[in-house]
């Protein structure tokens, strides 16, 4: 077993697919798509601002001699449908330069990849732009996209021309992998170059910024559900003592002490007095 560091984190992430000849054979898996570049800008922006966000593409291609757009985003949550076709979009947008002409001359695609779970637990899911009839056939004339990839989800109708990346992406999240399981050489060059002992001070420095955030994150997040929590049992209490419950069986009922009862019910007396 080859001992590794999680594809979660986005740094991590970020130092493997930024490699030109591991992100273009990425691309020709999931787009089959021959892209020919020399370089994967991270942390990509636009001047302008769209829609009062501006933009940042976690890595980003182009190929200007076949004019074609990739980008490829790591999600680590699940707020990210929204978000990541807002960017997709605007790499479009980017491009229309005056009214006279509103079609990019550059295909834009955009390849989404969770490396935590989804809700709707599905390993791949599509959004094409391309306008179609009643019967699903499209037109050919807008060749945008973005595919959402979830590797937690992978099953035996993921295609096959990816199904082997998506389970090497799953397959480092416990931080070891077996790397003779693997047949890519490309695959297996992720491993060497995610592997234990290749992270550098400053690369583990960012993994443990990203993990105190999560952190943060998740704290603010549940302190939000306790609150709401907490407002939901007193406005039940608040009902019990406008229909004149004795404050003992509403404190039995609904885990308040007296004196946060006789607060709400000194607030009741208030807002009628108003």
């Amino acid at each position: 077993m080859k001992q590794v560091v999680s594809l979660q984190y986005d740094v991590i992430f970020k130092k493997a697919f930024s490699k030109p000849e591991i992100f273009t054979a990425f691309v020709k898996a999931v787009l089959g798509i021959e892209l020919e570049i020399t370089e994967v800008e991270t942390e990509k922006t636009f001047n302008q601002e769209i829609g009062r966000v501006k933009s940042r593409f976690d890595l980003f291609a182009e190929d200007v001699k076949n004019r074609v757009i990739v980008d490829i985003q790591h999600a680590q949550h699940k707020d990210f449908y929204a978000r990541f076709l807002h960017y997709h979009c605007m790499a479009i947008v980017e491009q229309v330069k005056n009214s006279k002409d509103y079609r990019p001359q550059t295909k834009v695609f955009t390849i989404v990849v969770l490396t935590s779970e989804s809700k709707e637990e599905k390993d791949v899911l599509t959004i094409d732009f391309d306008p179609k009839d009643l019967q699903g056939k499209g037109i050919g004339k807008i060749p945008h996209k973005v595919i959402y990839l979830c590797p937690a989800f992978v099953n035996e109708n993921t295609p096959l021309e990816y199904r082997e990346w998506l389970d090497a992406i799953n397959d480092t999240l416990d931080g070891e992998v077996d790397d003779t399981h693997y047949e890519n050489k490309i695959i297996k060059a992720i491993f060497d170059l995610i592997e234990e002992d290749s992270i550098s001070p400053e690369e583990r420095y960012e993994m443990f910024e990203e993990t105190h955030r999560q952190e943060e994150i998740e704290e603010g997040e549940q302190k939000g559900v306790q609150k709401g929590v907490q407002k939901g049992v007193q406005k039940v209490a608040k009902n019990m003592l406008v229909k004149g419950l004795d404050f003992e069986s509403i404190a039995e009922l609904t885990g308040l002490s007296l004196s946060e009862i006789e607060k709400l019910d000194n607030s009741i007396l208030n807002d009628a007095e108003k």
